[in-house]
């Protein structure tokens, strides 16, 4: 019988991934999503498996303590085409009198992607630019999400929009924060009219306000709706039951065991 170390293989609860890499020591394995070791920007840390802070954690990992962070800025050379792709934006922006450091905040490249870091104030312009361009030419952009990260201070709201070069066949991501206190962003409606019925949907979760955009109301939750749902802070809420008689409090009313 022939040894399964020996030809590469690997035997069943021996900590080991196909590829010969073990997750758990190995902060650069493929399959290790959220580690970043000492790397990137912490934004918070969490306690428990689901970060629960009043008994909801029934994982059994209460004492777990990791810090969460985001990726950081990357160094050139990025590799592949992640540096034409720079190199070209930057170009194109210096050729209308915009200075790249000034628009480009950071570019992350992180697993496989690449993430230009925009500042607000220049997202348009640098969003038709992408669009325009003949050697980028990202005509297509599949819409934008909304992300809230209570503890990144001063920029807690994200937008991220994914652009697609059906030209070239690259696909990029653009993101852009924004302060609790100030959600403003630019609409991108104006350049990717696609982008109306998503930037709506942001704002009605999120609460981002969509500067420009050309009718920006709720579409999923009622117009008088008070607050945005998927963000990280809104409260569970709910409406009391009844059952049998009597009245069942709603969830975040309910008895609390911890």
């Amino acid at each position: 019988m022939s040894d399964a170390k020996s030809n590469g293989a690997n035997t069943p609860g021996d900590g080991v991934n196909g590829n010969g890499v073990n997750p758990e020591k190995d902060l650069g394995a493929a399959n290790l999503p959220g580690m970043r070791g000492d790397h990137g920007e912490e934004i918070r840390v969490q306690r428990g498996m689901f970060g629960a802070n009043n008994g909801g954690d029934t994982s059994g990992y209460g004492g777990l303590v990791r810090s969460v962070r985001l990726p950081g800025a990357a160094t050139r050379p990025y590799g592949g085409w992640f540096d034409e792709v720079a190199d070209e934006l930057e170009g194109a922006l210096e050729e209308q009198g915009l200075v790249p450091g000034n628009a480009i905040e950071k570019t992350v490249v992180d697993r496989g992607e690449v993430t230009f870091h925009i500042e607000r104030e220049y997202l348009v312009a640098v969003a038709q630019t992408l669009r325009d361009d003949p050697a980028l030419r990202f005509e297509l952009c599949t819409g934008v999400s909304g992300v809230h990260y209570p503890g990144d201070k001063g920029r807690e709201l994200h937008a991220v929009y994914h652009l697609r070069s059906i030209t070239h066949n690259r696909v990029i991501r653009l993101e852009v924060s924004a302060p609790d206190a100030d959600p403003h962003v630019p609409s991108l409606v104006p350049v990717y009219p696609t982008n109306d019925w998503h930037e709506r949907e942001t704002y009605d979760f999120f609460g981002l306000i969509f500067d420009g955009h050309p009718a920006l109301t709720r579409i999923m939750m009622p117009d008088d709706w008070q607050g945005f749902p998927q963000r990280k802070d809104y409260p569970l809420g709910g409406i009391p039951v009844e059952y049998k008689g009597a009245q069942i409090p709603a969830p975040d009313q309910r008895r609390s065991y911890s």
